[in-house]
């Protein structure tokens, strides 16, 4: 992995993190509505787990947003 792309990666889990505390959602609750771990739902968010494109449309969809807003940066 080139390091643009692992900044991409981290990128990419900063949006996710910080639309789920807008919502005021915990990561238990996102774990649960994805049928994952607590432990497993906070590697995506720290960029250690590579989420396919069907996990990032689920995340979006709890979050109630569009995917794309999760890629782009801020």
């Amino acid at each position: 992995m080139t390091n643009a792309t692992g900044l991409k990666i981290k990128a990419i889990a900063a949006n996710i993190r910080n639309k789920r505390e807008k919502k005021n959602y915990t990561q238990e609750y996102l774990a649960y509505k994805l049928s994952i771990s607590q432990n497993a739902y906070s590697k995506i968010e720290l960029g250690y787990t590579k989420i396919t494109l069907e996990r990032l449309f689920q995340i979006a969809e709890i979050l109630e947003v569009d995917a794309v807003s999760l890629i782009n940066s801020d």
